[in-house]
């Protein structure tokens, strides 16, 4: 062989073989990496449900911040999702600050869906005033949607996401909206606030999500504020009504319940002075049992028109009046039932008996707001026929984008729009065009007297750890045809606010 010989050639040629296997070797690593790590992009693809929300690994619903145009899949939020795309499509850059609506958007409970739909479209209306106002006062507010997904840590996904957008160029202010008492929920506004950001709570009114509670730490939730009263307030204005109307009621309440169940519990209790021997109590997971056993014994003790404090969530105060008033209820005795807010869920309730409600059984609710409510001989403080009128204006504007069939009886349009008022109040008397997180936060100490919002619920005074003080409270009939009648405003400190709305 030509020039090294036999030595050169077992040399070059024996070391090509496995050369060439490693070679081969080495490819196939590539090809199987760049196979997983395809599988990997496509696997995340699918499950991304649009920008900004995602379905986790195993999980079923989308979870996040939607910085796009998103209705999680629910028809009914088409309309005034896409309003709101078109509102945030006006603000230029740099001109803006975000707020996150925060609620359970994959709910699958219709009650649930018909609530977060009308939040939605109030803190719409509010968004659309706030940029359209003629005083132009800056800055202007992009609106998305957060989910906290119905599971017990779901929150934890957007919470994460929002905690970035509260650092970037999307300049996140404000979390409004939340919804009912819970502990998943309780849990999410305190690492929210923790985190430095401002929350606004709309519906939520259990004692363990306020601040400055006695007994505990003064402000767990640093830079929480609220629309709704707390649970205490709204006993105090339900059983001031209780004891002009009522004598000697029994309570009927969830065991072991959740934190705005034991609070409403708690304050009935002691407000109205009811002995151990009128109280009943139910567990959640068998609720339709126990009160197949605790109507009879209403109705063995029924003269007349018997009171019943209900303090339990909607779908157990659902089957209570059903039971009350169903065929083996308590025919010839009536019973009139007093609750808190959650009641107003049943509004456009398809399997409550409304024959219950048309025969034998009143329910009367403190409900958070109500159309009615300043329209007719209003009190000179604490709300206004006026103040209303403006959300009321909105409603009937042909300027602003749709939003889909309005419906006001349950108070949680009203409700949804006061919040985002706070909200807003809060960024625009933080600081110029560009407040920062504590600004907002520290701002609610500062809602009252002349600086109070002109809510469509009636006034919002804030104490010093922001919660409203001495609230309008709408006391509120569910009729038997899929509506309400406004029966009177009741009053936490038993009479409106003075004029100059005062701290506490």
């Amino acid at each position: 062989m030509a020039g090294g010989g036999i030595g050169t050639w077992v040399r070059e040629h024996v070391w090509e073989i496995p050369l060439r296997r490693y070679l081969s070797l080495a490819l196939a690593v590539v090809l199987v990496a760049g196979g997983v790590f395809g599988v990997r992009t496509l696997m995340r693809e699918a499950r991304q449900c649009a920008p900004g929300v995602s379905r986790p690994a195993g999980g079923s619903e989308c979870l996040g911040v939607a910085t796009g145009p998103y209705d999680f899949g629910q028809h009914q939020f088409h309309q005034v999702v896409d309003s709101i795309r078109k509102e945030n499509s006006t603000l230029k850059a740099g001109s803006y600050v975000t707020v996150a609506l925060m609620l359970p958007f994959t709910s699958t409970a219709p009650t649930d869906l018909n609530d977060i739909e009308h939040q939605l479209q109030g803190a719409y209306l509010a968004q659309y005033a706030a940029n359209n106002d003629p005083t132009g006062q800056p800055p202007k507010i992009r609106l998305v949607l957060a989910n906290s997904g119905t599971g017990k840590d779901s929150w934890k996904t957007a919470v994460d996401q929002l905690e970035r957008m509260s650092k970037g160029t999307e300049r996140l202010r404000a979390v409004v909206g939340i919804g009912q008492s819970t502990v998943p929920n309780a849990a999410a506004v305190k690492e929210l606030t923790h985190r430095g950001i401002p929350v606004v709570g709309s519906s939520i009114t259990a004692d363990e999500l306020a601040n400055g509670q006695p007994g505990k730490h003064p402000d767990p939730y640093p830079g929480l504020a609220r629309v709704a009263p707390t649970n205490t307030d709204e006993a105090r204005a339900l059983a001031s009504f209780a004891k002009e109307n009522t004598s000697k009621p029994v309570l009927v309440y969830d065991e072991p319940g959740d934190p705005y169940t034991n609070s409403l519990k708690k304050s009935l209790t002691s407000l109205l002075d009811i002995s151990y021997d009128r109280q009943q109590s139910f567990a959640r997971s068998d609720a339709s049992t126990e009160f197949a056993n605790i109507v009879p014994t209403l109705c063995s003790t029924s003269q007349g028109t018997r009171t019943v404090l209900f303090a339990g969530r909607h779908a157990e105060l659902e089957q209570f009046i059903n039971a009350l008033g169903g065929h083996n209820g308590c025919p010839g005795n009536s019973f009139q039932v007093l609750t808190g807010d959650e009641a107003s869920y049943l509004t456009y309730d398809k399997n409550l008996d409304r024959n219950a409600l048309a025969n034998n059984v009143t329910l009367l609710y403190t409900s958070l707001a109500h159309p009615d409510a300043w329209v007719k001989n209003p009190p000179k403080t604490g709300g206004s026929t006026a103040d209303y009128d403006v959300l009321k204006g909105l409603l009937h504007s042909d300027k602003r984008r749709p939003i889909g069939p309005i419906a006001l009886d349950d108070g949680q349009l009203i409700i949804g729009y006061d919040a985002m008022q706070l909200t807003v109040h809060g960024i625009h008397h933080a600081g110029g065009a560009k407040p920062t997180l504590t600004a907002v936060g520290r701002a609610w100490s500062h809602v009252r007297g002349p600086l109070k919002v002109h809510g469509a619920s009636g006034w919002i005074c804030l104490d010093g750890h922001g919660n409203p003080y001495d609230k309008a409270v709408p006391i509120v009939r569910l009729d038997a045809k899929n509506g309400t009648e406004f029966v009177q405003l009741a009053w936490p400190q038993g009479k409106p606010p003075a004029a100059a709305c005062p701290s506490p």
